[in-house]
């Protein structure tokens, strides 16, 4: 099944070309990640289960360039039935640019599960690192080698205040084939 949106006074008014002319040159963080993706995507409890499954990602520039949306679905929208699955996700991020602290404001919303996450994200190295909380607990979600067609995420937690992690979650992405 393929699904089109459909171009509306909304879907114009949301998009945008790409980031704001004044501030482009700090904006860059994010730009590889532009596009529609395809992940491979593993779950880890926090016995060590794993819990496998498939996911779409998309990426744009939004509210005049002043933000990035993405929309994340696992499992992929041709393989969701009325089912709840679990690790079920279909939720929005949205990452604003805060040019006085030089840091990028995430947040994430997943209505399925309730999730509602805000991060911090900076780069580090190659990687771009973003970090919260979440139920008490520190998050640490990271983008690495990032290249045109893929990248890998992972989401870790700690219990303890950050002096030890747990691998959580990890997305393996491939650019979707019609996609930049």
């Amino acid at each position: 099944m393929i699904f089109l949106l459909a171009q509306t006074p909304f879907t114009d008014s949301l998009r945008a070309p790409g980031p704001i002319p004044q501030q482009a040159a700090k904006m860059t963080l994010y730009d590889a990640l532009i596009g529609d993706w395809e992940a491979d995507v593993i779950d880890y409890g926090p016995d060590g289960a794993k819990l496998t499954g498939k996911g779409e990602w998309h990426f744009a520039w939004v509210l005049e360039g002043r933000a990035i949306q993405d929309v994340w679905i696992s499992p992929k929208r041709s393989e969701r039935n009325s089912k709840q699955a679990a690790a079920n996700r279909y939720g929005t991020s949205i990452r604003v640019y805060d040019p006085k602290n030089d840091v990028w404001h995430v947040t994430w919303i997943n209505p399925v599960s309730g999730a509602f996450n805000t991060l911090d994200g900076r780069k580090e190295g190659d990687a771009i690192v973003q970090e919260g909380t979440y139920n008490g607990a520190k998050i640490r979600w990271v983008f690495d080698n990032i290249t045109p067609r893929s990248f890998h995420w992972r989401g870790e937690v700690s219990e303890d205040d950050g002096r030890t992690w747990r691998l959580a979650s990890e997305f393996f992405g491939r650019r979707a084939s019609k996609s930049k």
